[in-house]
């Protein structure tokens, strides 16, 4: 991924047109993140409701997310109004650059800081297998390191580049390493008592094999397999999600609210679904890139 070339396209074979990708494709990726802020702002509500936020760093991350969603909406509305027409600079100018980046540095403090603040509650008391299996979900907060790499990405390399769809999987990939260990991390907290439980755990890894062979150079037919790969993902959280669900409503607790707070977290299994989507992006780019030549190197 060092040393950007930028390439130009081909066409390809299902008529949609490679400039029109090059336009929509920041746009695509600055909504992806922002909503994954303003859905974090939920899930960590939920989360950090299970002991009612006791200490006040909790609040850090839901507070952040908000903002973080608000200020990229703005953001983003504004470049959609400029008609933004170039296919070959970042996304973003003037405020909406430096709200990026700014974003991005804050978000990747607040993931490294609440990984230290997920492990310091039993794993660094302990240091042991089992302290890190029930501590709280030290990979969660890592999803912000991911979402402020992403914003930097966008605003700094070029969007012709192919390494602008290189670093979208990379970003991908890391998530689905980071999904293998929180999947096996919270099933066996009760042993993978079921045996569907072992589903997420087999599919992250599938992802991960398939999207680190993704950063290379491919036939055409690898792009499609990966692409159903990422539909496969998708289809594994959608049930992950239904399974949590009913889970919860059918749970022990003495209210629906203690159930779904105490009981199976909700939104874990549409991570499955959000990498996918990402993953989708950044091979859908490779894709392009694959057939391009070289036009450019600096």
């Amino acid at each position: 991924m060092a040393g950007a070339v930028e390439t130009t396209p081909a066409s390809t074979s299902d008529g949609s047109s490679p400039a029109t990708w090059q336009r929509l494709k920041p746009f695509v990726l600055e909504g992806f993140v922002l909503s994954n802020y303003a859905f974090l702002s939920i899930d960590i509500w939920l989360a950090h409701s299970i002991n009612r936020f006791r200490h006040p760093a909790e609040w850090i991350p839901l507070w952040f997310s908000i903002i973080a969603a608000l200020l990229l909406a703005t953001c983003f509305f504004v470049e959609i109004g400029k008609q933004r027409r170039s296919t070959t600079t970042p996304f973003g100018s003037g405020g909406a650059r430096i709200a990026g980046l700014l974003i991005g540095g804050v978000s990747i403090a607040v993931g490294v800081a609440g990984l230290f603040f997920h492990l310091q509650s039993q794993f660094f008391l302990r240091f042991t297998i089992a302290s890190l299996v029930y501590t709280a979900p030290f990979v969660a907060p890592l999803a912000y390191c991911g979402l402020g790499f992403l914003l930097l990405m966008g605003r700094m390399v070029p969007n012709r580049c192919a390494e602008w769809g290189q670093w979208v999987v990379f970003f991908a990939l890391g998530g689905f390493a980071g999904n293998f260990v929180l999947t096996l991390t919270d099933h066996a907290q009760n042993g993978f008592f079921q045996r569907a439980e072992w589903i997420p755990v087999v599919s992250s890894a599938l992802g991960v094999g398939f999207l680190l062979l993704a950063l290379f150079e491919q036939e055409k037919p690898f792009w499609r397999t990966c692409l159903a790969v990422m539909a496969l993902q998708a289809i594994v959280g959608v049930i992950g999600f239904a399974l949590h669900l009913s889970a919860n409503v059918n749970g022990l607790a003495s209210s629906l609210y203690e159930n779904f707070i105490h009981g199976a977290p909700l939104f874990a299994p549409l991570l499955f679904v959000n990498l996918a989507l990402l993953g989708v992006i950044g091979l859908f780019d490779r894709w392009h890139h694959s057939s391009g030549y070289p036009v450019w190197s600096p």
